[in-house]
């Protein structure tokens, strides 16, 4: 059986802006040709975007690497490079995206055809008509396109269902999601036969429906990673309804009440909100000898609590009690409210902007065991792939801007002197006061 996929990796690269071009009129009987250099095209963003057919991350598994195109570069006669296409990468519902490098939630995507652009492609550079003023009627100055956004994210898939089946392992939930759904889960009579949560609509006689998920089973220790605790707790979250079975098959009566609470401690370790949804306890198996004598003991054990739930009796095999219950649970999911993911999982708002989103000062003073200065930093970086070192006007307006950041004031503080290399990535330049 292929592995679920629930929780995978991936890396996204938007498109670099076209760069902008330096160009000048020169058609015949045009006197006086000014500058006519166009801007670059915008670069491809990455945007994920629900597709309803997906039921995994499985295609995630082996391509990790998304990235999108480049933007055209400016032309002659004042033309503007092409814009490139949008990469756009299909997800299931329920997918929630956290950027790996800063920890944020960027985005929940739960509704078909809902769309997250996850990666802003770069603004084309612009061309030399740009820059032409009346002290500068001519200049031979153009931008570079600025780079592409690049994050690291994880997806992680939260199955979105009505009603979650809850249990230790072999209580009976796949066996009663097979009575009551289309689906077919594999069911044997061992311990972690589910490995993946499986999901089926319940079709009342009524007219009434509902997405039901059989759960991979708890253990103690599931809400700290143990079994498969951790990959069944993410996909709980969502459930309106809890279905809890309880096995009354068991040959030993005080098992039955422990892992009774067992279960709903897990829950209350995972998330306290858990506990707070509407709870059906199921006793499973009734048709079994010793069924009825530990149901009477459960309940026994249940009267001294002070919270009573209400219990339902079933035999999946023979079918008893199964219509009633799925009856009751449509009852309660009518009145159970739309369950708010977003205000749960508090997805902040995508931020774009390449200075807000980042604590890193403009730029950064090191020196290599040479000698040499070494600049870095986001904007200095930014500043500098933006800039036509091919030509002179381009390098004397990126050395203004150096020193408007206060980079030249910054550098001297530390002591650099005339002739002093500085190096901002490969490109190397002497410092002159």
């Amino acid at each position: 059986m292929a592995t679920f996929v629930d929780q995978i990796k991936i890396e996204v690269h938007a498109g670099k802006g076209g760069n902008g071009m330096v160009a000048f009129r020169r058609e015949k009987y045009v006197p006086n040709g000014g500058p006519a250099g166009g801007d670059g095209g915008r670069g491809g963003s990455i945007i994920l975007k629900v597709d309803e057919g997906l039921r995994t991350l499985m295609d995630f598994r082996y391509h990790r690497i998304f990235k999108a195109q480049n933007g055209q570069n400016g032309m002659s006669k004042q033309m503007t490079g092409a814009a490139a296409e949008d990469t756009v990468i299909a997800v299931p519902q329920g997918t929630t995206v956290r950027d790996l490098d800063s920890g944020r939630i960027l985005g929940d995507l739960v509704e078909q055809g809902q769309t997250l652009v996850v990666a802003k492609g770069g603004r084309g550079g612009r061309g030399n008509m740009r820059f032409a003023s009346a002290k500068n009627p001519a200049p031979e100055i153009a931008e570079n396109g600025e780079p592409g956004e690049e994050r690291n994210l994880e997806l992680e898939l939260k199955m979105l269902a009505d009603v979650g089946l809850v249990g230790f392992p072999s209580v009976g939930k796949s066996t009663l999601l097979s009575v009551v759904t289309g689906a077919k889960p594999k069911i044997a009579a061992y311990e972690f036969t589910t490995l993946v949560p499986n999901l089926g609509m319940v079709m009342l006689p009524d007219g009434r429906d509902f997405a039901m998920a059989d759960m991979p089973g708890l253990i103690d220790g599931a809400s700290k990673g143990v079994g498969l605790g951790l990959q069944f707790l993410r996909h709980i979250e969502r459930t309106r309804v809890l279905l809890h079975l309880v096995d009354m098959g068991s040959q030993d009566p005080d098992q039955v009440i422990e892992r009774y609470h067992a279960i709903n401690h897990e829950l209350a370790n995972y998330d306290p909100e858990l506990l707070k949804r509407p709870q059906i306890v199921v006793a499973t198996k009734m048709d079994l000898p010793e069924a009825a004598t530990n149901l009477e003991l459960f309940k026994a054990a249940l009267a001294q609590e002070a919270h009573q739930p209400e219990i339902f009796e079933i035999s999946a095999v023979t079918h008893q009690g199964v219509q009633e219950l799925m009856k009751k649970t449509a009852n309660l999911l009518d009145q159970t409210p739309a369950f708010d993911s977003l205000r749960h999982d508090e997805v902040e708002s995508v931020n774009y902007d390449f200075e807000a989103t980042t604590n890193e000062p403009d730029f950064t003073i090191d020196r290599d065991p040479d000698g040499t200065w070494v600049l870095s930093g986001a904007k200095l970086e930014r500043l500098f792939k933006m800039t036509d070192l091919t030509h002179e006007e381009s390098q004397l307006r990126f050395a203004r801007q150096l020193r408007h950041m206060g980079v030249d004031e910054a550098l001297r503080a530390k002591g650099i002197q005339d002739g002093d290399l500085v190096r901002i990535e490969d490109f190397a330049f002497e410092f002159i006061q």
